[in-house]
């Protein structure tokens, strides 16, 4: 990530599942949309306080507005800097990405990425979380139906098509 982009959307309490096959379990996380890279933050040094008060205020952010274009105050692009150092966390440029698209299912939203990173193909499925089961294994039990159209169009609007 570079020092003079910008957070455009910050969605949190984003489950990530891969959509390889015989993949099981997934990952909650943070997906955040800059001017020039989507980034899945799933280590941050982001208080527990502050997830839990922006995932309650993001659901009835959802409940009246199904946009996903949204930020949160308390994070910004200094904290994200310092999350992007860490390797666990997955930072894409716009190009990186071969494919993406959103499917509104009964259950909620998905958004549908592909991407090339370090050589290697990987495919997942990111939808946002509204009730979790923290046993035996945290899992969501309910998704929100968001509008990822405008989401998708921002990075495909900006990305440079060279195939």
């Amino acid at each position: 990530m570079q020092s003079d982009e910008k957070i455009q959307a910050h969605l949190v309490s984003v489950w990530r599942e891969s959509k390889k096959f015989f993949s099981i379990g997934g990952r909650e996380g943070m997906l955040v949309l800059t001017d020039k890279h989507l980034v899945f933050v799933h280590k941050t040094e982001a208080k527990m306080k502050w997830w839990k008060a922006i995932r309650d205020r993001q659901v009835i952010n959802f409940i009246k507005s199904k946009n996903t274009m949204i930020r949160h105050d308390g994070y910004n692009e200094e904290e994200l800097i310092e999350d992007v150092k860490d390797e666990r966390n997955v930072e894409l440029a716009f190009d990186d990405i071969s494919s993406i698209s959103f499917e509104n299912k009964v259950w909620g939203g998905a958004l549908q990425l592909e991407y090339t990173k370090n050589g290697k193909q990987e495919k997942f499925q990111y939808a946002i979380a509204q009730d979790w089961v923290k046993y035996p294994a945290k899992e969501p039990t309910k998704y929100m139906k968001v509008d990822w159209e405008p989401f998708v169009q921002y990075i495909k609007d900006r990305q440079i098509l060279t195939k």
